[in-house]
């Protein structure tokens, strides 16, 4: 991250520049700066999976859990928060065998 050099306010990207909102100061960004920022965001981007309400990704990640429908050892899951933001996440599960969905509270 960079910050501004004379009152230390974080700087933001605004029209090839980073510019400090607070005391006005702008220095340049170079092509490499620029690459940098753009792998660093997607790497971010990548690490959190979202999932949609209906949306089917074929990615989820999964791992070894008994279903209580059929009994398969695999299953699908994510995590949506349901409840109010204080509150821990819902995980859901769902199996990669006769795609049964169900959850489990943290």
């Amino acid at each position: 991250m960079m910050f501004c050099p004379q009152c230390g306010k974080l700087l933001k990207s605004k029209d090839g520049q980073l510019v400090c909102t607070k005391c006005g100061y702008a220095e340049t960004i170079s092509a490499d700066e620029k690459e940098q920022m753009k792998k660093v965001a997607y790497m971010q981007e990548n690490e959190i999976l979202i999932v949609e309400d209906g949306a089917e990704i074929e990615t989820k990640p999964t791992m070894a859990i008994k279903c209580p429908n059929c009994g398969h050892g695999i299953a699908e899951w994510w995590l949506r928060q349901l409840r109010s933001a204080d509150e821990s996440e819902v995980r859901f599960f769902r199996c990669t065998k006769c795609h049964h969905t169900w959850r489990e509270y943290d």
